[in-house]
């Protein structure tokens, strides 16, 4: 399995992260590291943690999986974790010194899932701030618009406004008082948009600020399984406030402290 990328990150992709708010890396993870994860994939599916939710709404015939904090709970995530190339990715396309991790996650659209994933941005769901802090999706299985590529609002990141986090799960109210994500549907005609096809072992990285969404899965065979790290760099500090994502568990340190702790531990520095 290798630890780090199989080429450089060009300044071209560092660029376009920059710009667009998201950057898609073909073929970053070899062959090993996607067999790694979709074993521990069905095995966490099967006899999944508290953390698990089933996320497709009921009628629904498909199944909409996640699960989060795994590298905590299993040995074979936090080797992924800790020994993939997924930190070295992130610090590099943010310009980051070091890299912490926030927490990992499955997302998993099995054939027929109508589902969507509702437009949102990652960063007003957790509990720091900061704005080197990215999402590195990788895809476990091909990946197309049919079977739920995310499409993402292109420049969103830099809008410059904190949308509140919209819950993925009727039984959840975050409460956050900030406006809600525009009707993103209603703007097709004035926002660009970005979506990609992926073999498995390609990811994107995509900014804490990047509107995003996903459809349903609609093939009838092809399952969408993805790992997916939350990474943090050199700004980021603690920030938390009522009402939005638990945690695995809270962290021992201050508000506004960096965030190297158990819970978020430093994974990668830059040489």
């Amino acid at each position: 399995m290798n630890r780090h990328p199989p080429r450089a990150v060009t300044q071209a992709e560092i660029e376009t992260y920059a710009r667009d708010g998201v950057v898609h890396l073909k073929g970053m993870f070899d062959a090993e590291w996607v067999e790694h994860l979709r074993a521990q994939a069905e095995r966490d599916m099967s006899t999944p943690g508290k953390m698990k939710h089933e996320l497709a709404e009921s009628g629904d015939p498909g199944r909409f999986f996640t699960d989060t904090f795994l590298w905590p709970r299993y040995p074979e995530f936090k080797t992924y974790v800790t020994e993939s190339p997924a930190a070295e990715l992130a610090g590099t396309v943010m310009g980051a010194s070091k890299i912490n991790i926030v927490f990992d996650q499955l997302l998993i659209k099995e054939p027929k899932t109508r589902q969507p994933t509702v437009w949102h941005h990652d960063l007003t769901y957790w509990p720091i701030k900061g704005a080197q802090v990215c999402t590195l999706w990788l895809a476990l299985d091909p990946v197309t618009k049919e079977t739920g590529s995310v499409e993402f609002v292109k420049g969103s990141h830099l809008w410059g406004q904190r949308y509140a986090p919209i819950a993925f799960r009727p039984d959840l109210d975050y409460g956050e008082d900030l406006p809600p994500v525009p009707d993103i549907e209603a703007m097709r005609d004035e926002l660009e948009f970005l979506q990609f096809e992926f073999e498995p072992g390609d990811c994107t990285l995509h900014h804490g600020m990047m509107v995003h969404g996903a459809p349903g899965n609609t093939s009838g065979t092809q399952r969408r399984r993805a790992h997916v790290t939350r990474w943090a760099g050199d700004d980021v500090v603690y920030d938390p406030r009522p009402g939005i994502q638990p945690m695995l568990w809270d962290p021992p340190i201050e508000l506004g402290a960096p965030l190297d702790c158990d819970l978020w531990p430093e994974i990668w520095r830059r040489a």
